[in-house]
């Protein structure tokens, strides 16, 4: 028994019409050719693909940048040249400028503000956060307490030659002594100093073992912290009777800390940056930060 196809809704072909040779119980399987448009829009978009491999990079690995020689690369590198042609006339005039000086005038502070934010973004943002808050054994930059000092110079010397930096020789440096790694204090005794740090800040879970403790931080830490815990800028010794803490303020930070010392890096970023970009840095984080004269 033979099946012939009768013309239906979608116009299908009579029996006898061009097949593709398939038959299935009787069924034969038509070879309808595609729309002629639809043809042409497909060999229009293989000819514009052969024409785009010409003309743009298409072969990663390769080096073949195309008949145009067009980047994305090429022409991001173009406009930023355009970009710092346009700027360096004011980036010019940063250089050749105190930051003091910049403040003073009205329009370079503006320009050194939003430039200094830019920049602390690209640069400063992955340790001390985007808003200058800091984080754990990064110092928050948007308060009035400073490791090293808030006056622009010390901004500067900071940001210049880094903290602890290898690779420059004025870079700032300190070390605290790992007093029970070193066996210069018990454990009893590193126990004690930290009640008696925690006291300073009225916060000491144990007033005996703070009483003890004061001896000790008199004899071994007041020298770089002060007598009351006031911190000293010129050693870049933090406060020790307030509330900010770099590297956590519960007593099981403070016994880390007295046991085995702390010692964070920050690069050196003179040889990294350039000066007028140092410079926007200054007087943005001398903005951002409780200012100091």
């Amino acid at each position: 028994m033979s099946t012939t196809h009768k013309p239906g809704a979608h116009g299908a072909q009579k029996d006898g019409d061009n097949t593709t040779g398939h038959e299935w119980d009787g069924i034969r399987e038509l070879n309808t050719p595609l729309p002629t448009w639809w043809l042409y829009v497909f060999y229009a978009t293989i000819a514009f693909a052969l024409v785009w491999v010409l003309l743009y990079p298409a072969f990663p690995g390769t080096g073949w940048n195309g008949l145009l020689g067009r980047t994305a690369r090429t022409d991001i590198a173009e406009q930023l040249a355009a970009d710092r042609a346009q700027n360096e006339p004011v980036l010019a005039r940063l250089r050749g400028m105190t930051p003091a000086a910049i403040i003073a005038d009205p329009e370079l502070r503006d320009f050194a503000l939003a430039g200094g934010r830019v920049a602390f973004g690209n640069n400063c943002a992955g340790c001390h956060g985007a808003g200058g808050q800091g984080a754990p054994g990064f110092p928050s930059l948007a308060d009035d307490e400073w490791l090293w000092g808030g006056k622009l110079a010390d901004i500067q010397h900071s940001i210049e030659h880094g903290i602890r930096a290898p690779d420059d020789e004025n870079t700032r440096m300190n070390q605290m002594p790992r007093f029970l790694a070193d066996g210069m204090l018990t454990q009893a005794q590193v126990n004690d100093v930290a009640e008696h740090v925690l006291s300073l800040s009225g916060r000491a879970g144990n007033a005996v073992a703070a009483g003890r403790g004061a001896a000790v931080f008199a004899e071994n830490c007041a020298a770089c912290h002060g007598e009351q815990g006031q911190g000293n800028q010129e050693m870049g010794a933090p406060a020790l009777n307030d509330a900010i803490w770099l590297y956590g303020g519960d007593k099981a930070a403070v016994v880390r800390s007295v046991s085995f010392s702390r010692a964070g890096v920050m690069p050196a970023w003179a040889t990294r940056l350039d000066p007028a970009t140092i410079r926007m840095l200054v007087v943005y984080l001398h903005a951002l930060g409780g200012t100091q004269e």
